[in-house]
């Protein structure tokens, strides 16, 4: 574990976690990064519950619950989720945990974008890392915020559309449902295009139908975005992963820019923008920024809980990809 640094924001601090990410995180309880149980006592508690469930229902995730200034592990009224890594076959797993920890901080920090708020953790002895979000359907009163992803909205399933549910869908489709439900649609399809223009950038191959989710906000009588979660670069671990969960638009449709060259550049982004009704203006903005705010990315990489071989691995995705958004076959020219 590394000191000297917030383990949620990453600025410089003395104590585990600086005071702004205290009351975002822990309601402002002076709380340690390190787990008050071990791994192997995390292992046992979810073949526990692996018992009480079916096999294939079991992720590698568990609830906690805050009890003053420790985090404890429990089966119900969970406050935050716990992500360890998990040992297999895939590439640098034990930097999944800082990978998902410094992409949301990048969509945060650098991108002003609406996230879940979390930190990396490491659990006691073993000091092995775990990624920390807290619940943000989990009111201060304990109650529960009604919350849906789009795989639920689309009536999409396992027993009605088999295992690749979660991936027969675009993101055009997506805005489609978001039209219907969502009175201030103009905000809110800004900020999810933001949302699948991040995802492609960061390398993120698995922001699939249940990755986006709404609440009901009673305040404003409508349905809004949740903040953004499970935002991380996949190709680390999977270099062969697609650059995009879902296809841009529906019913097979391809830009020019895309069938000659095979892969989403500035052309289809700027085609997808308007196709979901935002102003070419707002469209260019969010695309040019990720050039723009390229050196803060790094910067934050660079500050991140990943390994150096990790970290410099992100930083050459990114540039592949930035150059893949830049490129516009219409001008035959990089913006």
């Amino acid at each position: 574990m590394i000191q000297g640094k917030c383990h949620s924001c990453l600025k410089k601090c003395r104590d585990d976690f600086c005071l702004p990410c205290r009351k975002k995180l822990f309601n402002g309880k002076k709380m340690s990064a390190v787990l008050p149980f071990s791994r192997p006592e995390y292992n046992r508690r979810k073949q526990e519950q692996a018992g009480r469930l079916s096999i294939s229902g079991v992720q590698s995730k568990y609830s906690l619950q805050q009890n003053g200034t420790r985090l404890d592990m429990t089966e119900t009224d969970g406050e935050y989720i716990l992500k360890p890594y998990v040992p297999g076959g895939f590439e640098n797993m034990e930097d999944m945990p800082a990978n998902e920890h410094v992409t949301m901080q990048i969509a945060k920090q650098v991108f002003k974008m609406d996230v879940a708020e979390c930190a990396l953790v490491f659990f006691k002895d073993e000091q092995t890392p775990a990624y920390l979000t807290r619940r943000f359907d989990v009111m201060g009163n304990g109650e529960k915020r009604l919350q849906e992803d789009f795989a639920q909205i689309a009536q999409m399933s396992e027993d009605t559309n088999g295992n690749n549910y979660k991936y027969e869908f675009s993101y055009e489709e997506i805005s489609m449902l978001l039209k219907k439900l969502v009175s201030t649609y103009t905000l809110q399809a800004e900020r999810f295009f933001q949302l699948v223009l991040f995802n492609y950038f960061t390398n993120n191959g698995d922001a699939h139908l249940k990755n986006f989710s709404l609440f009901y906000d009673p305040l404003l009588e409508s349905h809004l975005l949740t903040p953004a979660y499970d935002l991380l670069n996949t190709r680390l671990h999977l270099p062969s992963e697609t650059a995009l969960a879902l296809d841009l638009f529906k019913d097979d449709f391809t830009t020019e820019s895309y069938v000659q060259n095979a892969f989403y550049a500035y052309d289809d982004f700027m085609a997808f923008g308007e196709k979901i009704l935002i102003r070419k203006n707002r469209i260019e903005k969010y695309i040019h920024q990720l050039s723009d705010k390229e050196d803060d990315v790094y910067a934050l990489l660079d500050t991140s809980f990943l390994s150096e071989e990790s970290k410099q691995t992100y930083k050459k995705y990114l540039m592949d990809r930035l150059k893949a958004i830049r490129y516009s076959f219409l001008t035959q020219r990089a913006l």
